[in-house]
């Protein structure tokens, strides 16, 4: 490793698996100082032993209350990942409200969130970087049972993009990273509820050219260089790491 982020704060949400775990490791291992954020603390645990700079948090990131009274105990950040996040599978006719409502709470209304809380101590140290983990299903392409989700990971980039051209001047930068189908315990999960898992498993596979599902580490890489300055010019951009899925 060669020390990318030596020197930095970062927080990231959404750190008990997944993507956001990866992201977490991926920023320790490059010399950050890493809050890694999540509602299940139990699955953060092991972390520290990995890397003795990240220090665990239990945090709902839907929360205000909470977010306010977790985060304000904080030094300020230069690095802010909002990976925290739910996947409703199902049309708009299959969407309820409570899950419309929750699809846009857990998916961006977060983010907002976090950001409310940690933008002004960033601005303050002089600027840093925002990676919202948004999704190929959203402006960036439509995908089949994923109404409400997209929707959400749409606003999200929104958010992204308002945050990059407000704040620009302030130092900050603001990227939206959007992964295609990528091997996670949320995958997995969505996969074991279908009555043909290998199947199921089949068609996720199938969406992405290169004949396999993305890793939570390649996602991390992306992230890692958002945050450092190789990407020092880069600013209100939409990363798609995809594997092809978008051609």
């Amino acid at each position: 490793m060669s020390g990318r982020l030596a020197g930095k704060r970062a927080l990231v949400t959404g750190a008990g698996q997944g993507i956001g775990r990866a992201i977490a490791v991926a920023y320790a291992a490059e010399g950050a100082e890493v809050v890694a954020a999540s509602r299940t603390l139990s699955k953060m645990r092991d972390l520290p032993e990995r890397h003795a700079t990240i220090a665990p948090v239990s945090l709902d990131v839907s929360d205000e209350h909470a977010i306010a009274a977790t985060l304000g105990r904080e030094e300020p950040f230069d690095v802010v990942v909002n990976a925290a996040g739910w996947v409703h599978q199902g049309t708009l006719i299959d969407c309820s409200l409570a899950d419309w409502r929750a699809s846009l709470e857990q998916n961006v209304t977060s983010a907002f969130l976090v950001l409310k809380a940690t933008l002004p101590g960033m601005i303050a140290r002089g600027g840093g970087s925002v990676v919202n983990v948004a999704s190929v299903a959203s402006s960036v392409t439509g995908v089949a049972e994923r109404a409400a989700y997209g929707t959400s990971k749409a606003a999200l980039i929104g958010l992204t993009k308002a945050i990059a051209r407000d704040h620009i001047r302030d130092g900050v930068r603001a990227n939206a990273l959007c992964p295609g189908t990528t091997s996670s315990p949320s995958l997995e999960a969505r996969i074991a509820m279908n009555d043909d898992p290998e199947e199921a498993r089949r068609r996720f596979v199938a969406r992405q050219p290169m004949g396999r599902l993305g890793t939570a580490e390649e996602m991390a890489a992306a992230a890692l260089y958002l945050a450092s300055a190789d990407a020092s010019f880069v600013t209100g951009t939409v990363m798609v790491i995809d594997g092809g899925q978008t051609l």
